[in-house]
């Protein structure tokens, strides 16, 4: 057997020797802060159990779904769910991927043509950059939230179909874009406007339908994106846009064509997670109540020039320094709570972060002692 290759140890080296090298770890006993499971729905039993019931109910016994969807793999269930999402949405139709990063690919790769331009917030998430590289659009980032930037490269593209991109809760920073003034610049210059709302399903709207519905913009949007690996705490995505638009995904995105679909057990417990999001707030409701307690106790211990703004369930304290950012988040979990450092490369270098994700099943005593716990490593230096 060949040795493995030596540039590829060299990379690998360079991130040890960064303090950068990633690792699988499993999980712990520790108190969640770092999971994308915003509702807990991941944990759910009766969600878990509704969805059996559901698939015996309904005579769908079966492990896979045998083919891509084109071939021999669009079971019935694919149609409900998509009808159920669209409608929850307000959107003409929804197309399930098989995850985010899938449906960022498959939308990306696919929609914008040569010869037109792409547009989009600098912060984007890794999954809307590599789509991005995969089209032949020319492609260009504005400065993060920045709209009078975003316009300057609106005006030295004119005459061209140009798509305008961000996200309506940022994986990072856990900030959000003024949609509303987005919007009108979208609309002034005729710009197909598409958000990835991955971070925003369940979190915000009354029932969790995400940044833009809450507003009532969602017919200003050409295309949403809704993952539902975090708020809905199963698996898989969907694309939300006209019929046009799904029926040309399905004949041209490549992520969506050429790759075996969903199980019927992951499709159902989409459509069970979303209906327990249309009929049940509490879970919601909990987790706002989080947000706002995290915010008052960042404020309250002095940490508050550390965060980054955010009303959202993701929540930064930047902390420069790979090592330094790993060494609390390692005092952090040894105190039993699991909160993740952010590294450079992930993020920019001088921009690493403890990134704390909360939770609706998070306590309020919890909260209050990761912080006090945070601000004594920070500013006094020790455990």
């Amino acid at each position: 057997m060949k040795h493995f290759p030596e540039n590829l140890s060299t990379k690998l080296e360079i991130r040890k020797q960064h303090n950068a090298l990633r690792k699988l770890s499993l999980s712990s006993n520790t108190v969640d802060f770092s999971s994308n499971d915003y509702l807990g729905f991941s944990q759910s039993e009766i969600i878990f159990r509704e969805t059996h019931e559901y698939l015996i109910t309904n005579g769908i016994i079966q492990n896979g779904a045998t083919g891509s969807r084109l071939l021999s793999g669009n079971h019935k269930l694919y149609q409900e769910t998509e009808d159920f999402i669209a409608k929850f949405h307000k959107s003409e139709s929804a197309l399930i991927f098989n995850s985010g990063y899938d449906a960022n690919v498959g939308f990306f790769g696919s929609v914008p043509q040569r010869g037109d331009v792409i547009l989009y917030d600098e912060l984007s998430h890794a999954s809307i950059r590599d789509g991005i590289q995969l089209s032949n659009a020319k492609a260009y980032k504005f400065n993060h939230n920045d709209f009078e930037d975003l316009e300057k490269l609106i005006l030295r593209n004119q005459n061209t179909i140009i798509y305008i991109v961000t996200e309506s809760v940022f994986s990072m920073d856990g900030d959000c874009p003024n949609l509303e003034e987005l919007i009108l610049v979208s609309n002034k210059h005729n710009c197909y406007l598409v958000i990835d709302e991955a971070h925003a399903l369940g979190v915000f709207g009354s029932s969790g339908e995400g940044f833009v519905q809450m507003l009532d913009l969602q017919d200003h949007v050409f295309a949403r994106i809704m993952t539902f690996g975090k708020g809905l705490g199963c698996h898989g995505a969907a694309i939300l846009g006209s019929v046009a638009l799904r029926d040309y995904l399905v004949n041209f995105a490549r992520s969506f064509i050429y790759t075996t679909g969903l199980s019927p057990h992951s499709v159902a417990t989409i459509l069970i997670a979303y209906q327990h999001l249309k009929k049940d707030s509490e879970a919601i409701l909990r987790l706002r109540e989080r947000i706002v307690h995290f915010n008052q106790e960042k404020n309250i211990s002095g940490l508050k020039p550390l965060f980054v703004r955010s009303k959202s369930a993701i929540q930064s304290a930047i902390i420069p320094g790979n090592e330094k950012v790993k060494a609390i988040a390692g005092q952090l979990q040894e105190k039993g709570f699991d909160v993740k450092a952010i590294l450079s490369p992930t993020v920019p270098e001088g921009q690493e972060r403890l990134r704390f994700c909360l939770h609706s099943y998070n306590s309020q005593e919890e909260i209050s002692e990761v912080l006090r716990l945070l601000s004594t490593f920070v500013f006094m230096g020790h455990g």
